[in-house]
């Protein structure tokens, strides 16, 4: 009995002592910043001890580091906070400026500061960058934009391009590996034009990072490739998932640059026909950012309404797809309720961006009400052979002499009308434009006259040359 109970003794002895070394290990990961880690110890430990001081202090940073449970996370350092646990009121701090409680947050870095000691001059380079980040978010947050969010919906992020229910006149949207073949997955998206003349995409460089590129109509098969922006817009990192408006000038897209508020930030720029460049583009207010990924910003002005997509609060793979009605002009909500302008900025209840006594459900209806498949007819163009004959593709021609000359008109006809739509933008935009401007503008003019002019004289003669040579071949 007496060796039995030795036993037993020395089994608990054993167990504690593995029990111990494991918070050891814990508690040494911790301090090496391997938070994911530590996370499973430190749970286990709070079920047992939930009145523990550091081990909700261990447990709460590790939440918060991982992007766990905010909820316990705030709980757990609220308790160590309250046995004045000094980097507790840090991360305190932190977790209160992500959710936009910029008064207890301002509070929280203040009272880590007056723990700290005199010589604590890392400490407190820390804390002023987190002071930083909290101000500049407190300036966005304060420009929250006022806009109805009126539907919203959880969906696949593989297959989110779903939700967006575009009406014809707004062009269609697919993904790149169904438009273009490659030897690897590329996530972006490709937009298409109303008429499908012209595409805009992202695609990966040989250094991996993401960049918008256009391609126009070439018959059957887009060509032209060209690069959007030379200086990648001025911005840092990946730019994807574009939208050009109707327009064709102005132009959305998500971008990672280095001061993202969180990953995928929204981007507006606009065309400028001057100098076939982009003007600098502008990030988007709150809600349509947040510190979350958010992409793929699409208006549609025949149905009035828009649409982005969200990670925001959303599990892996998952993404919310947010319908709202775009301002004309940009207005901000004006509250000085701090928790309000939180909940407006986070989107935490659309229903809460909605006007009083306002019905919005023919307009939910009318966003999601797919567009009825419209019957294409393959028309590249139409030639008259005689009058028996009129081809529409460069396959009806059973010449392929005459084939080859009508190629060249078909590439003709497609620089033709780029320099006449260009002409046209010129011209409507001379009037608004400097007297610097209108002189270098006119010189571009002229040029583009004299090419428009020597085509209009190109073509005719060219065309009687590729139908001659068909009904040759044809007798």
């Amino acid at each position: 009995m007496k060796s039995v109970f030795i036993y037993i003794v020395l089994s608990f002895c054993c167990l504690s002592a593995a029990f111990s070394q494991t918070l050891a290990e814990a508690k040494d990961l911790y301090l090496k910043g391997e938070y994911a880690k530590a996370l499973p110890v430190f749970e286990t430990e709070y079920a047992a001890k939930p009145n523990d001081a550091n081990i909700n202090h261990w447990y709460g940073v590790c939440l918060f580091e991982t992007g766990g449970d905010r909820v316990q996370a705030e709980k757990s350092l609220l308790l160590a906070s309250q046995k004045r646990i000094q980097d507790s009121f840090y991360y305190l701090g932190q977790l209160y400026t992500d959710e936009f409680r910029f008064t207890e947050a301002t509070e929280a870095f203040n009272k880590y500061e007056s723990m700290l000691k005199k010589k604590d001059d890392d400490a407190r380079a820390r804390l002023e960058e987190k002071r930083k980040e909290m101000s500049r978010l407190n300036r966005v947050v304060s420009n929250t934009e006022d806009i109805q969010i009126i539907d919203s919906v959880v969906v696949d992020k593989a297959s989110f391009l779903s939700a967006y229910k575009l009406s014809h006149s707004s062009g269609r949207l697919d993904y790149f590996d169904k438009v273009f073949t490659s030897n690897k997955r590329v996530e972006s998206t490709v937009y298409f034009n109303e008429k499908e003349t012209k595409i805009y995409y992202a695609q990966p460089e040989k250094n991996g990072s993401y960049t918008l590129y256009s391609m126009e109509k070439l018959l059957d098969k887009y060509g032209n490739e060209k690069k959007l922006s030379a200086t990648n817009f001025n911005l840092t990192g990946d730019l994807n998932y574009p939208y050009v408006m109707a327009d064709g000038v102005t132009i959305y897209f998500a971008a990672k640059d280095y001061d993202s508020l969180g990953g995928y930030d929204l981007f507006v720029s606009r065309y400028n026909m001057n100098n076939d460049t982009y003007l600098a583009p502008e990030r988007l207010n709150m809600p349509f950012n947040s510190l979350y990924n958010d992409y793929m910003m699409v208006v549609d002005e025949e149905k009035g309404v828009g649409w982005f997509a969200s990670d925001r609060f959303q599990p892996e793979g998952r993404v919310c797809i947010y319908t709202f009605i775009p301002n004309k002009t940009v207005k901000i909500v004006e509250s000085e309720d701090e928790k309000y302008m939180a909940g407006r900025a986070r989107i935490t209840s659309i229903k809460d961006t909605w006007l009083k006594g306002q019905n919005y459900s023919q307009l939910i209806a009318l966003a999601r009400k797919a567009p009825k498949e419209e019957v294409k007819v393959v028309r590249d163009f139409e030639f008259v052979i005689n009058d028996e004959n009129t081809y529409y593709k460069l396959a009806d021609f059973k010449n392929k002499t005459a084939r080859d000359t009508y190629f060249r008109v078909v590439q003709m006809k497609s620089d033709l009308r780029s320099i006449s739509e260009k002409l046209d933008n010129l011209r409507s935009a001379y009037g608004k434009s400097s007297q610097e401007a209108r002189r270098t503008m006119t010189t571009e003019i002229t040029d583009l006259e004299k090419k428009q002019e020597q085509l209009q004289r190109q073509i005719p003669p060219l065309e009687v040359q590729a139908r001659n040579q068909e009904i040759q071949g044809l007798q």
